[in-house]
């Protein structure tokens, strides 16, 4: 038999037709149901029945991107079998209580008797006794403002010289002082106290997070000078490992004998951007590092003005005239 006549041949004994409701075959005119219902999926044929190409999986070809669209597309016949949501797309629910191979059986992750594992405990329940917080009532609150500065006094920098775990030559900033083991466990900056201020000998030039008003008199007096300038929590971060410059950022302007601003490293150190640290670093009494931007008479306050700065523009009130009382009705 000719491969043209058992096509011809094989198309007439099954030809499978998809309707909304599910798989009918029909064997020459007349449409068959299998067990008097639509199939959702379609029954194994006979080999004999089946195409000797269609089990395996067509070759792809390469054509020109551009063309690509009169191309029919061309897939595996097993795609089906690897269909799968994206990864992440949902959580594995803990089975609790499926045996103790899984770890959350038998007593399920919650223990052994009492309230806590036969049911709920309401928070701060203590077993019908009055909570404290009834008792005394909730006082104070919690301030978002706050920052958490790592104290550092002048006598352990003093002591870090004479040891040499410090270079009095070069500017001292965070990461210096956390390489050296001066600081350690910094959150949201440094700052400068003046404990033990009397056994400051060496001219220091220090770059920190803040320092106070005793501290900065203390450095300056034996020669050295005080720097502050703001960092984050994450800016620390890089400025220990060496991603980013302990110094120099876009508004800075600290001078440093023998160095300028480098593009060597891959993060920039950021400026502060709401109104309290700005006023902050731009106060000359801190020896904030923004201090420039101050002129002559000028305060670092964002919100009063500086008095005698700018013109002041009476309000001028119109005068009711007659006319318009004339007018009215009454």
């Amino acid at each position: 038999m000719a491969e043209d006549d058992w096509m011809r041949s094989l198309s007439k004994i099954a030809n499978v037709a998809l309707t909304g409701a599910g798989l009918i075959f029909e064997v020459g005119k007349t449409a068959t149901k299998f067990a008097g219902k639509h199939l959702a999926m379609p029954p194994v044929l006979h080999k004999a029945l089946c195409v000797p190409w269609a089990s395996k999986t067509i070759p792809s070809r390469t054509h020109s991107p551009i063309l690509s669209f009169l191309y029919p597309q061309q897939r595996s016949a097993s795609i089906l079998s690897g269909l799968s949501d994206n990864p992440g797309a949902y959580h594995k629910s803990i089975r609790r209580g499926r045996g103790p191979s899984s770890g959350k059986g038998k007593t399920s992750g919650r223990g052994h008797k009492g309230q806590k594992q036969h049911g709920k405990v309401p928070r701060g329940f203590n077993g019908g006794q009055t909570p404290d917080e009834v008792v005394h009532g909730i006082r104070g609150f919690e301030n978002v403002f706050s920052v958490d500065m790592k104290p550092l006094n002048l006598d352990k920098v003093q002591s870090w010289v004479e040891q040499g775990r410090l270079d009095p030559s070069k500017p001292i900033t965070i990461r210096e002082l956390a390489k050296s083991r001066c600081v350690a466990s910094v959150m949201d900056g440094v700052k400068l106290l003046a404990k033990g201020s009397e056994k400051v000998t060496t001219p220091l030039n220090i770059i920190i997070s803040r320092a106070s008003a005793s501290a900065i008199a203390a450095i300056e007096a034996a020669g050295g000078s005080v720097t502050t300038r703001y960092y984050t929590a994450q800016s620390i971060k890089r400025v220990v490992k060496g991603e980013t410059d302990p110094i120099h950022s876009l508004q800075s302007r600290i001078a440093v004998p023998g160095q300028s601003k480098s593009t060597d490293y891959p993060k920039r150190l950021p400026d502060p951007t709401s109104r309290k640290d700005i006023e902050y670093y731009r106060d000359p009494a801190h020896r904030g590092y923004l201090s420039y931007q101050l002129g002559e008479g000028q305060g670092p306050s964002l919100f009063f003005k500086t008095p005698g700065v700018g013109t002041f523009v009476a309000k001028r009130v119109k005068k009711k005239t007659a006319s318009a009382a004339e007018n009215r009705i009454w």
